[in-house]
């Protein structure tokens, strides 16, 4: 999915990093190209790195340690800036409505609001969060 020549702002859900970065053959043929194509704009959340240290220490991302010691290189690689969490994605988070309860996804629907962003994901959960997904 191209933009025209400004191109499309994207955030990346957790798992579209981790397997751009492990895994690329699991990514859909849209979210590769979109991903692949140098006039969109990629973005991290600072979240991502949140949760996969969460994920790895409960055992359910075993190489979540190898991506967070090389994840501003992954970042490079993807030509991806990191997007921190700021007050203003914190209350969004906290207070937007709807029964999605995973905090990650909540603080990224925020981010992807309050910055205009869209979201590269296949989790169906944030069309209901008001997110523009691209998958």
């Amino acid at each position: 999915m191209g933009g025209g020549p400004d191109g499309v702002r994207l955030l990346l859900d957790t798992h579209v990093l981790v397997w751009s970065a492990t895994d690329p053959e699991r990514l859909s043929k849209t979210a590769t190209t979109t991903l692949l194509d140098p006039v969109n704009r990629l973005f991290v959340s600072s979240a991502t790195s949140w949760e996969i240290a969460t994920k790895q220490r409960i055992g359910k991302l075993p190489q979540g340690g190898e991506l967070l010691e090389s994840f501003e290189l992954v970042l490079a690689d993807l030509r991806a800036s990191l997007i921190s969490i700021g007050h203003e994605h914190a209350v969004l988070a906290g207070s937007m409505p709807g029964t999605h309860r995973d905090p990650f996804d909540r603080m990224l629907a925020a981010q992807a609001q309050v910055e205009d962003l869209h979201l590269i994901t296949r989790d169906p959960a944030f069309s209901d969060l008001g997110v523009r997904v691209i998958w």
